[in-house]
């Protein structure tokens, strides 16, 4: 069988069944924390947590959020400054009402900066200091 058919094979099946499941993990000193903010910032399901990780179930796909214990992670600085920590990687997620879901994510524990370098895009920072984007 063919990687096309092999994929094709795949989607038809339980996605709980599949084993190509992929996923983005961060690192942070506080999982529950990170896993709650994430959980309510995009309405994903804990799909499983403990004191040391965390994965959310995004609903549809193979594709998982997790969150991993680290107690010695370093905040990245946004934005970026030559020998400070820097983000190694950040989420983006499109949205309707820009401003409306800036308001809620800092309601939610999120932190919006001073620098901005969209106008149709806002940086922000969750709890633990990953940079993400909210964009239109």
């Amino acid at each position: 069988m063919d990687q096309e058919s092999a994929g094709r094979a795949d989607e038809t099946r339980d996605r709980w069944q599949r084993k190509d499941w992929w996923g983005v993990v961060l690192d942070a000193p506080d999982v529950d924390e990170l896993a709650q903010f994430y959980s309510k910032l995009r309405g994903w399901p804990i799909w499983k947590q403990d004191e040391n990780d965390a994965a959310l179930d995004l609903g549809e796909g193979v594709a998982y959020l997790a969150i991993q214990r680290n107690p010695d992670y370093v905040r990245p600085v946004w934005p970026a400054q030559p020998g400070s920590q820097q983000m190694m990687l950040h989420l983006d997620f499109e949205v309707t009402d820009l401003e409306g879901e800036t308001a809620r994510a800092v309601a939610l524990g999120a932190e919006l900066p001073d620098h901005q370098p969209q106008d149709d895009v806002r940086v922000l920072l969750d709890p633990a200091g990953h940079p993400f984007c909210l964009y239109t």
